[in-house]
Order: structure tokens, then C-alpha cells, then sequence
């Protein structure tokens, strides 16, 4: 059965906290996965199958290890919704680095994360009947704003592969928002961790197939190697997804996919630190009006 929690202030606090940590934890993840590529010479979809797996495997083999996954007992709709999750997982992965090779890095994050809290927002509205709280919305426009100054203006190109991208980008953040959304709602007692890890399972396994095919999977596993694996698996995936959902329980949909912008800043902000990349003022104004969204968004209205 679907257990419910009492909200308390400090429950509440926790849940916004957590949240804003998945999204600082997701934006180390696009500096490790360029980290693995140059190491390894991986395609993105294989990446991405690896980071789904692996940071699945590492929650199950937690599970196994504290005798958790002796005991689980999931009906049938809850093994359909975490293999839906892992679906879920698998396209938005999967389109974002369609939409990256048939575009631009800048045009799949703008698109992606722009569309998101947009999309949630409006399933909010259509599912609560009810009109989009302003604040969200302010803080909605601000944060596209500050995303199109951060990551720049996207080059133009050929416009059949322009629309394409475009079309896979928010196929992407039709994943987010979907996870989101399904994420809100607990499976059962299993927990936010397990949740995460046994749905990533799912993903990778539906994922890996693809990766082998558009480009191979095989990889020399190093001690370096291993250890970005590892990270990759662990900290912006399964740890990330893991608080995602914990936040869920109490904080909004449509905020808790503004904190996702968190990603953006928090990758800009190592880029500049680990790969001695440079914003410029533009991007210093983008990162600005995306933490003034996100403070917005923290100071306004909890669900």
C-alpha cells in the first residue's frame, strides 16, 4: 500500500533541500560524462546506458547487501511503473544526446530545460484544475531567460537537422517532466533510493541495446575508468534521482523541476573551476537570473 507522510516544517525544509541537492548533484554529471568520453572514446548513448546501470547496480547491490532485496514483495503495478520510470529515464537520456549531436550542446540544454518546468506546470494545471500559481510563472520566465544567456545562442545550421534536434530536445523534456510527475507519487514502501536504482535497471537494460548498436559498448575498465563509472553511477544518478523523489513528497512538481536549472549553474560553475572556461558577462547574467528563479521559487509556495 502507499504509505503518506506527515508533513512537518522541518520534513518540508528537508524535501527542498533535497531537491536542490539532486539538481547540484546532476550538474557534476555532464563534466564527468565528457571526463569517461575522453578516457574512453564511449559514444553518448553508451554513456548514458552505463550511468543508468550502474547506478542502478549499486543501489540493488545495496539492497542485497542489507537484505532489503530479499524482502521485497512489489505487486504487478508497481514493477509496470518502475519499469516505466526506467523507460522514462532511458528517453530523456537518449533524445537529449540525439538532439546534442543533431544540434548543439546550448540548443538540446535550452530546449530541454526550458520546456520542463513549463511542461510540468501545465500537467499541474490540467490535473489540479486549477490556474499556475504567479510566482511559478515568474519564476519560470526568469530561469528561461537566464538558461538562454548561459548557455548561450544556438549556432545556426542545417534546418531539417535544426527542427530535428529540436523535436528530440523536447521529446526529453517530455521524460523529465513525465519522471517528475510519476516520481511524486511513492511506489508502494519501497522508498525514493530503491525506487531510483531498480527503475534504472529497467532503463539501462532497455538502453544498452541501442548504445551497442549506434555505436559499441565495450570499454577497458582502468582504475580511472572505474572510478568515473562509479561517480557517474552513483552520485548524479542514483544519490540525484534518489533526493529527486524524496523532495517530491512535499515540494511542487512544477518547483521542484525549476531546481533542475540547478544542473546548468552548477556545471557552468565547474567548467569554469576544473576546465578553465569562461562565462563572460553574459553567462555571469544568465547564472544571476537563474539563481533569482530559484530563490523565488524557494521562497515562494511549498506542495
Amino acid at each position: 500500500m502507499e504509505h503518506t507522510r506527515t508533513l512537518t516544517p522541518l520534513s518540508t525544509r528537508t524535501d527542498l533541500l533535497s531537491v536542490m541537492g539532486a539538481g547540484v548533484l546532476w550538474g557534476t554529471g555532464g563534466l564527468t560524462g565528457v571526463l569517461l568520453i575522453d578516457r574512453t572514446g564511449l559514444g553518448v548513448l553508451a554513456v548514458a546506458a552505463f550511468r543508468l546501470l550502474v547506478g542502478g547496480g549499486l543501489v540493488a547491490a545495496w539492497l542485497l547487501a542489507t537484505g532489503r532485496l530479499h524482502r521485497l514483495r512489489l505487486p504487478g503495478r508497481s514493477v509496470r511503473r518502475l519499469v516505466l520510470l526506467g523507460a522514462l529515464a532511458a528517453l530523456y537520456q537518449s533524445c537529449y544526446f540525439a538532439a546534442v549531436q543533431l544540434t548543439s550542446v546550448s540548443l538540446a540544454t535550452l530546449v530541454t530545460l526550458g520546456a520542463s518546468p513549463v511542461l510540468v506546470v501545465l500537467a499541474e494545471s490540467v490535473l489540479g484544475r486549477r490556474r499556475p500559481d504567479r510566482r511559478i510563472l515568474v519564476a519560470i520566465a526568469t530561469a528561461i531567460a537566464g538558461l538562454a544567456l548561459l548557455v548561450g545562442t544556438p549556432a545556426a545550421g542545417d534546418p531539417t537537422a535544426v527542427l530535428a534536434g529540436t523535436a528530440c530536445a523536447l521529446g526529453s523534456a517530455c521524460g523529465f517532466a513525465a519522471i517528475t510527475m510519476l516520481g511524486a507519487r511513492p511506489v508502494d514502501d519501497l522508498g525514493a533510493l530503491p525506487t531510483a536504482g531498480l527503475s534504472f535497471c529497467a532503463g539501462g537494460l532497455l538502453l544498452l541495446p541501442i548504445a551497442a548498436l549506434s555505436g559499441g559498448v565495450s570499454v577497458g575498465l582502468d582504475a580511472g575508468t572505474l572510478g568515473l563509472l562509479l561517480y557517474l553511477g552513483l552520485a548524479p544518478t542514483a544519490l540525484a534521482y534518489g533526493l529527486y523523489f524524496t523532495g517530491l513528497r512535499t515540494v511542487a512538481t512544477g518547483s521542484a523541476a525549476l531546481f533542475s536549472l540547478l544542473e546548468p549553474l552548477t556545471a557552468a560553475a565547474l567548467g569554469a573551476v576544473v576546465l578553465d572556461e569562461r562565462l563572460g558577462a553574459a553567462g555571469l547574467a544568465g547564472a544571476v537570473l537563474i539563481g533569482a528563479a530559484v530563490l523565488m521559487t524557494a521562497m515562494g509556495r511549498r506542495g
